[in-house]
């Protein structure tokens, strides 16, 4: 018994309709906390009245009654709810002291409401709408007040995150559905429900009901167009931005982060709908994981083997028809609604349209109306269309679109011109952006004022049942349109009925609209979210037929958005579309033409269809031969993209065979005034000299470019910055550690300033200088930085990137050296794993894995296992990349480790002389690895009893090192302890 209170008091019985669900939940919890029982009656709009003794019988019963006063409840002036108000003036009066109520609404109350005292509960606050529902049912409060943490979310304040569409103030009926979904979804074991239907049925806004009805129970509520893919990913992505997660260039690693949270996500107050979404291949996997709940909404039923539970929206039942086509065209009576609903099949899109034009037209004859409905009588557009809807849908829409052109053909107009956007979110602020040359004169002079685009949008929304939002800023005083939604079957129905020249004068006029939005500079991070606006609308508005200059430009830059963003299979998808359209009527050495194949490309490349990269590249470059075209530029880009390529599939020489001549087209067909391009092109022979591992060669150029872009661009341009991440990299293998660490220490804090503490370069820099303070056996330091960086490399690009699974390799063996084998294990396995399936068994670094895996195997002792790996990886990357290349030497190095771990020194010191033969003149006597190959080699000599020629070597190895690292070294003081040396694979970023 609550300490406030004497006795137990009275029961309560709760009556609301579903719509008040929140209000009810939070008043139910108010009493509760006073000890007060509670019965919840949940009683709909639309439910048959009671004869009179039954309401008295139900007001009568022990306790109080409580009521909550919604809209449905002040309807008392049409239709069935005259009877309610019959019931409120001879029923209550009586009953006055034992029923209550609270207003949950905005509107004013009738006489019948007034007289029952309620109170309103909203624009109070949650303290003393407290009061006023205690008071309501005689109570004064026994204990304090407790915040909603502890609690059911007050009604009025909205879930912490969310972007749910407001509400639809006429939404009606489906009661028994939607409380089977919020059942279901939280049943134990349903926490995915799919609402299916036919088009026009209302699946959207039964979902965003359910948002709101039950909104008080989530923390989030997070609303995804799911109508494309693409649109899905953008949209679930953007949820990263709005909980302030780090932000990365690429929408996986903010998806991939989204989910994590999600799922990390002990309370699970969360819901994510993802509407329209018909797509399952390309959003399943979206679909987050934990214990939050998964709304979906489609007409494709297969997503239950997914685990979303199927729930079926029918059309509405006769009494919703005619309780919506009343609240919609209040002079309709009951008796026409129902005629009208018959006729339509009480599909929800078209009893809205045909309320909303009889509303519109008040001298209009219902019954004349209905008559033209039934029978689908010709109108003006003809309704023989291949559009696959009854005659009578055909002929609501065809008045609709008739009244609109008689009464407002601005708005007709502008309502066409939507039709070349996509529907499912209209771009509002683009056309609202829109330059005046880029519409007709007559649109253009209608909607000049903002004020006139907000009251065209509204017209056409209320006479086309289209979704409406509204910003939720208001900017000069005014609240602006932002989007707007339109049914496919309708906008097929406008589509099929416009003439050829219309159809032509309409797309024009959308891609002009669309080419004066582009701001260029896609790889801007701050022109995004425009991009993203825009590549919805590219297909519908016919842009990829245009032959427009501005238009092409556009879709190239949409390419290098998608690019930018990792997005490759959409890009890839795109450009082979564009291309399709641009040979048909464009030479295949078109400027344009080509940088489309050039996306297609290096989106194949992102992909890891390198095969298809490859061919896509020579393909270019032997066209580029064949005609002879005097382009230095295009030839240049070819060979650039072709090496790429061949760097991805570890064709090494190949790569720097190209780029040596590129390096010297561009010397001498740029000249001085290209300086920024020919000193790329070198950048990238320093990369493909580096990978051959030819360091020296690869750390002195990389230098030269580092230099020349300090003085032509500055210290602190993101090239430059580059180009001296290259160079101490390079130091580093060279085993020049003090400069290497000077050098990349200084870079990372340049980048820090110039670029982003998260920014891609500025995380491998710190890759970079964690292995230099690796080498110096600054471990933890190391292990701190390496595990951050590839924290946000995951977030910036997923878990599959080639920058994260170089990043995974070196923690696993900086791991091994810390003693963590476990954890070191199991992450080389899962990244040989990945490097195979996302490279091919055979790639360099797929076989270099492997060799690393092979060391922890050994540290396992697992030998035998360990010996047969490491033997089969050095000989495979011998085939693939030769005997003489660093990194076979130090598999070989490995191997012999392995042998001698096996028992079988005399092998093993076989071929550590080997490796360390082919090391000298590949790398140098005084280079690190051929340092401890001499020292390996010295351990076995020394075990098979050839001790002076064992110490001979054990010397110079040790003098080695002591001039490079100094004798107090932790690797000079390792090779002392003569304990076994060994070799780390370490990719290097492409």
């Amino acid at each position: 018994m609550n300490a406030g209170h004497s006795t137990t008091p009275p029961p309560v019985s709760l009556v609301y309709a579903g719509v008040s669900n929140g209000w009810a939940q939070w008043i139910a919890w108010v009493l509760g906390q006073e000890d007060c029982p509670v019965t919840h009656v949940r009683w709909s709009p639309l439910s048959p009245l009671p004869d009179m003794a039954a309401l008295e019988d139900f007001f009568g019963r022990p306790g109080r009654v409580l009521l909550v006063l919604d809209d449905w409840y002040l309807r008392f002036d049409t239709g069935r709810n005259q009877q309610w108000a019959q019931v409120l003036r001879q029923v209550m009066p009586r009953l006055h002291d034992r029923v209550g109520a609270v207003t949950v609404t905005t509107r004013a109350l009738p006489d019948e409401a007034v007289s029952l005292g309620a109170v309103t509960l909203r624009g109070i606050g949650p303290e003393e709408a407290r009061r006023r529902v205690l008071a309501e049912v005689g109570l004064s409060p026994g204990t304090p007040y407790t915040r909603r943490d502890e609690g059911p979310r007050y009604p009025e304040d909205p879930p912490d995150v969310t972007n749910s569409p407001r509400r639809n103030p006429r939404f009606t009926g489906r009661e028994v559905l939607l409380n089977d979904v919020h059942d279901t979804l939280n049943a134990g074991y349903g926490r995915r429900v799919l609402l299916h239907g036919p088009p026009g049925v209302g699946k959207s806004q039964a979902a965003g009901e359910y948002a709101r009805r039950f909104a008080s129970e989530y923390d989030l509520i997070w609303w995804v167009p799911s109508a494309t893919k693409a649109a899905a990913r953008e949209g679930f992505a953007a949820l990263a931005r709005e909980v302030g997660l780090s932000e990365g260039d690429q929408l996986t690693g903010q998806i991939e982060a989204v989910q994590d949270a999600l799922k990390k996500d002990e309370k699970g107050r969360w819901l994510v709908i993802f509407d329209g979404a018909e797509d399952i291949d390309g959003i399943a996997p979206l679909l987050p994981e934990g214990r939050g709940q998964i709304l979906l909404t489609a007409q494709n039923t297969a997503w239950s083997r997914h685990g979303a539970r199927p729930r079926e929206l029918p059309p509405f039942d006769r009494d919703e028809s005619v309780a919506f086509a009343c609240r919609r065209a209040p002079r309709m009576t009951e008796a026409q609604a129902g005629e009208l609903a018959a006729a339509l099949g009480d599909l929800p899109l078209v009893i809205d349209q045909s309320a909303a034009w009889i509303d519109a037209h008040p001298a209009a004859d219902i019954p004349r109306y209905l008559t033209s409905i039934r029978a689908g009588e010709p109108t003006d557009p003809d309704p023989e269309t291949p559009v696959a809807v009854p005659p009578a849908h055909r002929q609501v829409w065809a008045r609709t679109l008739a009244s609109l052109a008689a009464r407002s053909p601005a708005v007709h107009e502008l309502l066409l011109l939507l039709t070349f956007f996509s529907p499912d979110m209209l771009p509002v602020p683009l056309l609202r952006a829109a330059r005046p040359s880029d519409l007709p004169a007559h649109l253009a002079g209608s909607v000049s004022q903002p004020g006139n685009w907000d009251a065209a949008l509204l017209t056409i929304s209320e006479l086309a049942s289209m979704r409406v939002e509204f910003a939720t800023e208001a900017r000069q005083d005014t609240t602006s349109i932002v989007s707007l939604r339109m049914h496919r079957s309708f906008r097929r129905f406008i589509r099929a009925n416009l003439t050829p020249e219309m159809e032509r004068e309409y797309a024009a006029t959308a891609a002009r609209v669309l080419v004066a939005s582009d701001p260029g500079e896609p790889g801007a991070p701050r022109n995004w979210h425009r991009y993203a606006e825009i590549l919805p609308h590219l297909e519908p508005s016919g842009a990829l037929d245009s032959d427009d200059g501005d238009v092409r430009q556009l879709l190239l830059n949409c390419l290098d958005y998608l690019r930018v963003r990792g997005e490759y299979q959409d890009g890839y998808d795109l450009a082979h579309r564009v291309l399709d359209r641009w040979r048909d009527t464009s030479a295949p050495t078109d400027s344009r033409v080509l940088a489309a194949a050039h996306q297609e490309a290096r989106m194949l490349r992102g992909l890891g269809r390198y095969e298809e990269a490859e061919k896509a590249d020579r393909s270019i470059l032997g066209l580029l031969g064949e005609t002879g075209v005097d382009s230095g530029l295009e030839l240049l880009r070819a060979k650039d993209d072709l090496g790429a390529t061949l760097m991805a599939r570890g064709r090494y020489d190949e790569a720097r065979a190209l780029y040596e001549e590129a390096a010297q087209n561009a010397t001498d067909w740029l000249g001085d005034r290209y300086v920024p391009q020919t000193l790329q092109f070198r950048t990238n022979l320093a990369l493909a000299l580096g990978l051959q591992g030819h360091y020296q060669a690869s750390c002195t150029l990389h230098r030269e470019v580092y230099d020349r872009r300090v003085g032509l661009l500055g210290g602190r341009a993101r090239r430059t910055l580059q180009s001296g991440y290259y160079t101490a990299r390079m130091l580093r293998l060279l085993g020049r550690l003090p400069e290497a660490r000077s050098l990349q220490d200084y870079n990372v804090r340049q980048l820090r300033r110039t670029l982003d503490e998260a920014h891609r370069q500025t995380l491998l820099a710190e890759h970079n200088l964690a292995l230099c303070l690796r080498r110096d056996a600054e471990f933890e330091e190391a292990r701190a930085i390496m595990r951050e960086s590839r924290k946000r490399l995951i977030v910036l690009s997923g878990a599959d990137h080639p920058d994260v699974l170089m990043v995974n390799l070196d923690y696993a063996m900086l791991l091994r050296v810390l003693g963590e084998r476990t954890k070191a294990r199991g992450l080389a396995e899962s990244t040989a794993r990945a490097y195979a399936a996302r490279l091919g068994t055979l790639h360099p670094y797929a076989i270099g894995a492997r060799n690393n895996l092979a060391l922890l195997m050994l540290d396992d002792g697992e030998t035998e296992a360990a010996a047969h790996l490491a033997d089969e990886s050095t000989r495979q990357l011998e085939a693939a990349i030769g005997r003489g290349h660093v990194w076979s030497l130090g598999c070989a190095m490995n191997s012999a480790a392995a042998l001698a771990a096996l028992g079988d020194v005399e092998g093993a010191a076989h071929l550590g002389r080997d490796a360390l033969g082919r090391a000298i003149p590949a790398m140098g006597a005084h280079h690190v690895l051929s340092a401890n190959l001499r020292a390996g080699l010295a351990l076995d000599l020394r075990t098979l009893g050839r001790t002076e020629e064992a110490a001979a070597l054990e010397r110079i190895a040790l003098d080695t090192l002591s001039a490079s690292h100094g004798p107090d070294h932790d690797q000079t003081r390792y090779m002392r302890s003569r304990a076994r040396p060994y070799w780390d694979f370490e990719p290097q970023p492409i």
